[in-house]
């Protein structure tokens, strides 16, 4: 129902009532009490007066305080139904940003997991590459060294072997406790 059907047929039905009620009032007395000893009120001008003053003070009311109290209501209506759809719209954007936000942290794992495979595999070429470097080192300093206890084993064999005959004669001499 619009505004206007709303207020017009409360209109129609405080006009209906007064009109019922001077109806009531004019009731002829014989119909209202029969047994006599009845309050009996006869309409006179001042009922007439009575329904004007009614209908101004309806009229006049409407004027000056209901439809500002309506118009207010209603502005307060739009200004919360407007604050509830900007609530909703800032709910959504909040929403759409933590979705972002979500999406921009998901991103970045990502990335930093790739940046971190990137470095561990660069590190463990590195570490291959130490280790290559200290075995061939490793294995350079023992083939000098083999060289070298060759070289000390060739010389004390070399000085050893004219004393060979003298170590064989003490070695025998020490075996059989005599001289040979």
């Amino acid at each position: 129902m619009g505004y206007l059907t709303v207020h017009w047929s409360r209109f129609h039905a405080a006009v209906l009532l007064i009109v019922g009620i001077f109806t009531f009032d004019l009731i002829p007395p014989a119909l209202a009490s029969s047994e006599g000893g009845g309050v009996t009120v006869v309409p006179d001008w001042s009922v007439s007066i009575q329904i004007v003053n009614f209908l101004f003070l309806i009229f006049a009311l409407n004027l000056l305080l209901f439809r500002p109290i309506r118009k207010i209501l209603q502005e307060r209506r739009e200004k919360v139904k407007g604050m509830e759809s900007a609530i909703d719209n800032t709910g959504r954007s909040i929403e759409e940003k933590n979705a972002a936000f979500d999406r921009a942290i998901r991103d970045a794992r990502a990335k930093g997991l790739k940046e971190k495979e990137a470095l561990v595999k660069q590190a463990e070429e590195e570490e291959r590459r130490q280790i290559e470097s200290i075995n061939s080192k490793a294995l350079a300093e023992l083939e000098e060294i083999r060289r070298k206890v060759r070289g000390d084993a060739e010389r004390a064999r070399e000085t050893l072997q004219p004393q060979i005959g003298v170590f064989a004669k003490e070695i025998t001499q020490k075996i059989l406790g005599r001289a040979v």
